[in-house]
C-alpha cells in the first residue's frame, strides 16, 4: 500500500472525527438537558418511568434509555478522540494500517446505517458528512 501522506490527509479525518464528536456530546447534553428525549405524550412518559423491561425489574424503560442514550453518546465521543489523534499525532501509522482504516470505515457506515434505518435528519446528515470526509482522508492518503 503506498503512502502520500499530506496535511489533508489528516485533516480530512480529523474533521470526520470532530462531526462524530459534535453529535455526541450533542446527544449526551440532550438526553440530560431538557425535553427532546421525552415522548409528546405525558401519559406515554410516565408509564416508562413506572414499567420494567422482562431483561431486569431492577431498572424502568426510561432510566434504560437514558444509559443507552448516554452509553450511545459516549461511544461516539470515544471515536471520535481515538480517531483525531491517531489520523493528527500517529498519522503516519495510522494510514499504513488497514484494520485501523477498516475499523474507523466499518463504524461509521453502521452508524450511518442505524440513522438511516431508525433515527432522524440531523445523524443522518451528520454521519453521511463525517463518512465522505473519513472516505476523502483515507484516499487522500492512499492515492
Amino acid at each position: 500500500m503506498s503512502l502520500a501522506l499530506t496535511p489533508w490527509a489528516s485533516g480530512l479525518v480529523a474533521a470526520a472525527a470532530v462531526v462524530v464528536g459534535t453529535l455526541g456530546a450533542l446527544h449526551l447534553f440532550f438526553t440530560f438537558k431538557g425535553r427532546r428525549f421525552e415522548p409528546h405524550d405525558a401519559a406515554l412518559l410516565q408509564r416508562l418511568q413506572e414499567v420494567s423491561p422482562r431483561i431486569s425489574r431492577e431498572t424502568t424503560l426510561w432510566r434504560a434509555g437514558l444509559g443507552f442514550h448516554a452509553s450511545h453518546s459516549l461511544g461516539a465521543l470515544l471515536w471520535a478522540l481515538v480517531f483525531a489523534d491517531l489520523a493528527l499525532a500517529h498519522g503516519s501509522l495510522f494510514f499504513k494500517a488497514p484494520v485501523l482504516l477498516g475499523l474507523g470505515a466499518a463504524w461509521l457506515l453502521a452508524m450511518l446505517v442505524l440513522a438511516w434505518r431508525y433515527w432522524f435528519r440531523v445523524p443522518l446528515m451528520g454521519l453521511a458528512s463525517a463518512t465522505v470526509l473519513y472516505a476523502a482522508g483515507v484516499m487522500a492518503a492512499l492515492l
